[in-house]
């Protein structure tokens, strides 16, 4: 039985406009499950999924319109309507997923049962309205995702990470690593990428600030972007990215690709986990090894996680400036201490004063990114490192100070520069960038 298939089990799902989403009537899933099952019995399903979305769609509601006329049967044109567009979602689209995967406004979406399903559209958490049969129907839908691109999951490898076809990220954990069911996490792909204008625009820092980080790309200091889950931090290094000049090359590395920018001479790669025989991963810190035979002029690496860490650091250290990386962390300060820990995870004997050299001759500048509490990014700190009187110091040059909450529950607050001009600055000269002085000139920033 092939993975498509299996859909044919499944229940369809209809908006009642009382209910939410319920189950159809008897009629309606009888239909739905007797054209399902002929268009998969008389049709190659197989080759209709790899058509572009909408032809397939249009392929699959002509097949099924012909079945219907074939058997004269008399539909009502809004049930038919439903009918084929369950049919569709079902049997080459994901099930009830397939109307929040179309929806431009929705970032993330978690599935936690069921009748369980949450979204996050402009920084908020919701509950949408929109429901499965059941814990099978879920796990449907999670195997419909996976089956094309070569991955499992079952007891003995019950978690999975894949990407649709959008570029979209999808985590599924089952049982008996859940305990109430299968699990789904999604976050979005966005079909145009956000610009430094967008971001701006959005509120997530000032002209002045964006003014210093194209500058500061562009004269190749070493970037690295701290911030917390969902805090903008891949989405701040695609900006930041597209801020290098042409003529250089670039190595990208990613756990599950995101990164997209328009550059000419690229090199995108993506670790590869494990196969069903435990045999073939590729991990990070491999792909950061064999970037540095590359000959590149910047390695940009998605996240660091592990013992990948030495290698980017002595990347940075070793002719490789300008390069981006990101890492899990609240505050500049525990980005150092996550390294850190990192560092002492590749197993190398090196001591804590010679893993802190390798921060104060990698890393330039650290971005802290965060999602307030009503759910806007904004860059709350950049902050330069450097070593002095034998300690790391890391000093503010701009950061974002909140001040309240409104009755709305957005949240009031305001950034600024703190007076401070970096060492950064005599670089910007070194490389023709006319950064006036003045944009270190302590006050609030408008």
């Amino acid at each position: 039985m092939s993975w498509l298939q299996k859909a044919v089990g499944t229940t369809p799902l209809n908006k009642n406009p009382e209910n939410g989403w319920d189950l159809e009537t008897d009629q309606q899933e009888s239909w739905v499950r007797h054209y399902k099952s002929r268009l998969i019995k008389e049709s190659n399903l197989e080759s209709i999924t790899t058509l572009p979305a909408q032809e397939r769609k249009q392929t699959i509601e002509r097949l099924v319109k012909q079945m219907i006329e074939e058997e004269k049967v008399i539909i009502p044109q809004n049930e038919m309507d439903q009918i084929i567009s369950q049919i569709i979602n079902e049997s080459v689209g994901y099930g009830p997923l397939e109307a929040l995967l179309q929806d431009d406004s929705i970032t993330e979406i978690m599935v936690n049962g069921p009748r369980e399903v949450y979204i996050e559209r402009g920084g908020k958490l919701e509950r949408a309205d929109i429901r499965f049969k059941d814990n099978q129907h879920i796990r449907h839908i999670i195997d419909r995702i996976i089956a094309p691109l070569g991955r499992r999951i079952d007891e003995s490898s019950p978690m999975v990470d894949a990407r649709l076809l959008d570029g979209s990220r999808v985590n599924a954990v089952i049982p008996p690593i859940t305990l109430d069911g299968p699990s789904i996490s999604i976050r979005k792909f966005n079909k145009t990428p956000f610009t430094m204008e967008d971001l701006m625009e959005f509120g997530s820092f000032t002209e002045r600030m964006g003014e210093f980080l194209k500058a500061a790309v562009q004269a190749k200091l070493n970037i690295l972007v701290s911030g917390g889950t969902g805090s903008g931090k891949t989405t701040l290094l695609n900006v930041l990215s597209d801020s290098i000049p042409r003529g250089e090359r670039i190595v990208t590395i990613e756990d599950m690709a995101e990164l997209r920018f328009s550059y000419d001479n690229l090199v995108r790669m993506e670790a590869r986990p494990e196969n069903m025989e435990g045999k073939g991963e590729v991990t990070i810190r491999q792909l950061v090894k064999n970037a540095l035979r590359m000959r590149p002029d910047r390695i940009i690496v998605g996240e660091v996680r592990s013992s990948e860490a030495i290698d980017m650091l002595q990347a940075m250290n070793t002719g490789h400036e300008g390069s981006l990386t990101t890492v899990h962390a609240n505050s500049p300060k525990d980005a150092l201490g996550r390294l850190e820990a990192m560092v002492i995870m590749s197993g190398l004997p090196l001591t804590v004063d010679v893993i802190r050299g390798y921060f104060v001759g990698a890393l330039d500048l650290i971005v802290q990114t965060s999602r307030q509490t009503d759910g806007k990014r904004k860059i709350v700190s950049i902050a330069e490192i450097f070593e002095e009187d034998g300690k790391i110091v890391i000093k503010d040059i701009f950061r974002y100070v909140r001040t309240g909450v409104r009755a709305d529950g957005s949240v009031k607050g305001h950034f600024e520069s703190t007076g401070y001009v970096p060492n950064a600055f005599e670089r910007f000269k070194a490389y023709g960038i006319g950064i006036p002085e003045s944009m270190f000139s302590k006050g609030v920033l408008a």
